[in-house]
């Protein structure tokens, strides 16, 4: 494998993964070779004669691994983008020996000896080192020899049972998906939605998104197609659920192992909220007002369908209910969002008035699937800043939902310039151009701000390059991103027939903006249920045995006085990935917590004139360039000017 790809530095431009050279073969030998190369800098660290000093010691640290991070990247692009039954058993094999290679680093005492002993005068370094102290501690350096033993024991586990769970959702969002044989039971959806999903046997399966409320629940007009859709969904994956009772077992041991009286303890007093108080008061603030507006949205969705409704009804009568009161629906607005002119006209249209970058497409770069785009940026000044991918569409060999990946991370350190991509989940059309709905619409900008946080990152060292901040920040800038999707000086520009070219009529995009509040109790509430559960889930003490997840959803929801019936929650346990599956295990409160700050920070915007350079510059020295080089909220006063405030969020969320 001497001409393995992967052993040297991409020569594509700005250093994309050279993907189209890379085969499934290629992928193991990097691993191997990137984690020997990787320990044998540790070691030459470590074995150095010279007293540690902050080059010796701590920037050798931020040059070490360049192999296995090329490995890791290429491969774990593929494992949640294009994931292939080679891909994943491989993924399921290389996982837990990647938990023992870092736990190996981590765990290394003469290696943290050294990091504790390197002294500077300088604040941004010092700054860096004391992450890296906080890391291995927190990483288990100073346990004794049995508890590191435990915790490499443990951490192994996790990982296998997580490569489990994510993968097993994965199936089951396509072997449990919605099938039927006669298009008449698919009525409301339209003619271009059933064609994309029409099977070679002449039946039509609907896959299931990663969330519980699967879109068509609002299209659909035949009653019991919205139960078994809903029911399909509320029930998928269910051997993952003795698999999150351990991963939270085992979360708890480790915390305990550690130091900490819960994961949840553990996970917060790294993060921006720092206390499980914090988090809670946060989340109690909320419960109370979305549960009361919940049920003033239920009452009239109940007289609006002349009968008691069930949670698959919901989005149903929320569709209608929104039409009467605003003379709006989804079908109407959805001609006006097409995919190339979202992105063009929208997307990049925003970016370039705020911060003067500019993008030129890249045809002849390419990436992992023929649906995957690339853009160049440039920044104001015309100078290359790096480049911009995306990868719209659902496939079954991609997982659900939306994000963003750093491909290449900024660093001048390394002299390297950001490669980001986004992936989202739109179904894709058998001919013709991509309708959106608006919620794929405000997705994409959503995703866009995180692509913004790693395009405009201008750091020295990449342990702090663009997204690389705590979760309970790293949604902040991309929430404020969705401000530009409604914004009088975009939407007119992408939002257009995509057969006539016409604007969405004033009229039409006034109501629009007047729904917004429309509908926020359920959206509030689902979304509280999920950060509930999964805060359930986290804060259990060591040895606690659940039984009954049932039982135990059940209890959380009542316990926290969110119990309403009909509003399900975002995520039920089995496929929660984003906590299971992915890194926000008690994190997921972090939305709402973002959400504060980018309620305040819109409102920032709105009293200095909106979308302007001016405006954009200062948000992009503030923060975004700034990655996670300092305290997250010492960025956010330097921008805001003051500590943020949560009455802006209760006002956008109608919660007053």
């Amino acid at each position: 494998m001497a001409d393995n790809p992967l052993f040297t530095p991409s020569p594509l431009p700005f250093g994309l993964p050279p993907f189209e050279a890379i085969t499934e073969a290629h992928h193991r030998p990097a691993f191997e070779r990137g984690m020997a190369e990787h320990l044998a800098e540790i070691d030459r660290i470590v074995a150095d004669p010279a007293p540690p000093t902050f080059e010796n010691t701590i920037v050798a640290l931020e040059r070490s691994g360049r192999l296995l991070r090329r490995a890791s990247v290429a491969f774990f692009t593929l494992v949640a983008s294009d994931a292939t039954d080679a891909i994943r058993a491989l993924e399921t094999e290389i996982s837990p020996r990647l938990a023992a290679h870092w736990d190996g680093i981590h765990m290394n005492r003469a290696l943290f000896e050294r990091i504790r002993l390197v002294e500077t005068t300088d604040a941004d370094d010092a700054w860096l080192v004391e992450r890296y102290r906080l890391d291995f501690a927190r990483a288990g350096a100073e346990l004794s020899d049995a508890g590191q033993q435990r915790l490499r024991d443990l951490n192994q586990e996790l990982s296998r049972l997580s490569t489990e769970f994510r993968q097993a959702l994965m199936a089951a969002s396509i072997a449990e998906a919605l099938v039927v044989d006669d298009p008449a039971l698919l009525d409301g959806m339209s003619p271009t939605e059933i064609e994309a999903i029409r099977q070679d046997d002449g039946s039509y399966r609907l896959p299931l998104l990663n969330y519980t409320n699967q879109p068509a629940l609002a299209e659909l007009t035949t009653a019991d197609t919205r139960r078994r859709l809903h029911e399909l969904s509320v029930n998928r994956a269910a051997g993952n659920r003795d698999l999150a009772v351990r991963m939270a077992g085992l979360r708890a041991e480790r915390a305990g192992l550690l130091g900490y009286p819960n994961h949840a303890a553990y996970t917060v007093a790294d993060q921006t909220a720092k206390t499980l108080d914090a988090v809670e008061e946060t989340l109690g603030r909320l419960s109370g007002p979305a549960v009361r507006n919940a049920r003033r949205e239920a009452d009239a969705l109940a007289d609006q369908a002349g009968r008691t409704i069930a949670p698959w009804d919901w989005s149903f009568y929320a569709e209608k209910v929104r039409k009467a009161r605003f003379d709006i629906d989804e079908a109407e607005m959805r001609p006006y969002f097409e995919l190339d002119r979202v992105y063009t006209e929208g997307v990049f249209r925003a970016a370039t008035g705020l911060y003067g970058i500019t993008f030129v497409e890249r045809d002849d770069l390419r990436g992992y699937h023929p649906d995957v785009r690339t853009w160049e940026v440039l920044d104001a000044d015309g100078s290359p800043l790096g480049l911009f991918l995306l990868d719209p569409y659902a496939r079954p060999t991609k997982r659900g939902g939306a994000w963003m990946n750093s491909l290449v991370h900024q660093s001048r350190l390394h002299g390297e310039q950001p490669v980001v991509l986004n992936n989202l989940n739109i179904t894709k059309p058998a001919s013709g151009p991509t309708s959106m709905t608006f919620r794929e619409v405000t997705t994409a900008f959503h995703e866009f701000g995180h692509a913004l946080h790693g395009l405009l990152s201008d750091v020295r060292f990449p342990r702090f390059s663009g997204t690389s901040v705590p979760r309970d920040f790293v949604e902040f800038p991309s929430q404020v991103n969705e401000m530009w999707a409604t914004h009088p000086e975009v939407l007119p520009h992408y939002a257009r027939h995509h057969e006539t070219g016409e604007a969405m009529p004033a009229a039409l995009s006034d109501k629009m903006t007047a729904a917004k509040t429309f509908n926020q109790g359920f959206t509030t509430l689902e979304y509280l249920k999920a950060a509930l559960l999964d805060w359930a889930w986290h804060t259990v003490a060591e040895g606690t045995v659940v039984d009954d997840v049932d039982a135990f959803e059940v209890a959380t929801f009542e316990g926290a006085g969110v119990d309403l019936a009909l509003v399900t929650s975002r995520y039920r346990t089995s496929y929660f990935a984003h906590i299971f599956g992915g890194g926000y295990s008690a994190a997921y409160y972090s939305y709402i917590w973002a959400e504060v700050l980018d309620a305040d920070t819109v409102e920032w915007f709105e009293e200095h004139g909106g979308l302007t350079r001016a405006n954009g510059d200062h948000f992009r020295e503030t923060v975004l360039s700034r990655g996670g080089s300092a305290d997250p909220l010492d960025a956010f006063r330097a921008f805001r000017g003051r500590d943020p405030r949560i009455e802006p969020l209760l006002e956008r969320r109608g919660l007053t």
